[in-house]
């Protein structure tokens, strides 16, 4: 039986505009807290020489008795179905996933233990995770490997209209990672109403937002609700 051994910290309590491959966007920060029993330093000795590591962790908001033998990913348009042994689907038989995430630097908190600093985190907020293992360049770089359907994404970014009224309610230090978030096109990639206001929740705000032509205009910052 796996046991969660720590907790992500993110800018992000939902799902909704989370990246969907880890190192996507560098400019986001998170840290990984470790669960008690295994706040022990001797447990991280070694890890600092690593510049990235594989989280291994869990789809808390996916877990399902059933499962399915095909999936429809977002970046397809929600409509063509791919084998699940095919996609990085969050329903899966088991739901675990698996992101590379650069090591800023470890911090040794006095009530928290070692806790791990990283950038280009692809989790939700309080996500459990089960196994951290460092990134080995050698043996988990392959270039040449072939992307198989996903070399058929169209890559594009988004260009943000975020006007100063907006901006200035993000906490200076959280501005730049929320606009590569905006450029990344955070809407499923089957909704593309030029008229829909979407709302991303990102570091204590909901940021309401429109995208017509290639440009994400927001229009309104509010306070995250506790609801």
């Amino acid at each position: 039986m796996m046991k969660v051994i720590a907790h992500i910290r993110s800018d992000f309590p939902t799902k909704f505009g989370i990246p969907h491959q880890s190192g996507r966007i560098e400019e986001l920060k998170a840290t990984v807290v470790f669960e008690p029993e295994y706040r022990n330093p001797e447990a991280l000795r070694g890890l600092e020489e690593f510049t990235h590591i594989w989280l291994i962790w869990e789809f808390s908001e996916a877990v399902r008795e059933g499962w399915s033998p095909t999936v429809r990913p977002p970046r397809l348009g929600g409509n063509i179905r791919k084998g699940v042994f095919a996609t990085r689907s969050p329903f899966r038989p088991n739901p675990l996933g698996l992101s590379s995430v650069r090591l800023e630097n470890i911090e040794f908190d006095s009530k928290l233990g070692p806790v791990l600093h990283v950038s280009g985190a692809d989790l939700m907020d309080g996500t459990p995770i089960y196994d951290i293992k460092p990134y080995l360049p050698g043996a988990d770089c392959h270039p040449e490997a072939a992307g198989g359907f996903t070399e058929q994404i169209k890559e594009h970014r988004l260009r943000v209209e975020f006007p100063q009224e907006w901006l200035e309610l993000i906490p200076e230090d959280k501005r730049k990672a929320l606009r590569a978030v905006l450029a990344n096109d955070p809407r499923p990639g089957y909704q593309k109403d030029a008229e829909r206001v979407y709302g991303l929740s990102f570091a204590g705000k909901d940021v309401h937002f429109r995208v017509a032509d290639d440009v994400l205009t927001v229009c309104g910052v509010t306070e995250l609700s506790c609801e």
